[in-house]
Order: C-alpha cells, then structure tokens, then sequence
C-alpha cells in the first residue's frame, strides 16, 4: 500500500469520475493504474515482439533494405 500525492485537477477529475459512475475515488484510481499498466506492458511486448522479429531477418539474411 502507499499514497499518490496528485494535482488537484487530476484529484477532481477522479472524484466527478467517482461520483458520476457511482463508484469510489480509490476504484477509479485503481482502475486507471490497472489501464495504464496493461497498456504500457501490451507496448513493451509488441517492441519486444518486433525487434525480436527484425533480428531473425537480420539474421538470416532477409533485412529491411
């Protein structure tokens, strides 16, 4: 467990995000973080993904030119 210092705009935002979904400011919070996580983790693969592909063509010979 730890705490977010955030600015009072994005602080704000989650309480009009909370009170208009019926939920509250710490399941938004989570929910968001929990988004942003997947997303920044599905781009890590595909880079991963890609360079690992490049390299096999590299490698055999089958570069980009």
């Amino acid at each position: 467990m730890f705490t977010i210092d955030l600015p009072q705009q994005i602080e704000k935002r989650l309480l009009i995000l909370a009170m208009t979904t019926g939920r509250t400011i710490e399941y938004c919070a989570r929910e968001a973080i929990l988004d942003y996580i997947d997303e920044i983790e599905e781009r890590c693969l595909a880079k991963q993904r890609a360079e690992s592909i490049l390299a096999l063509r590299v490698s055999k010979g089958d570069g980009l030119e």
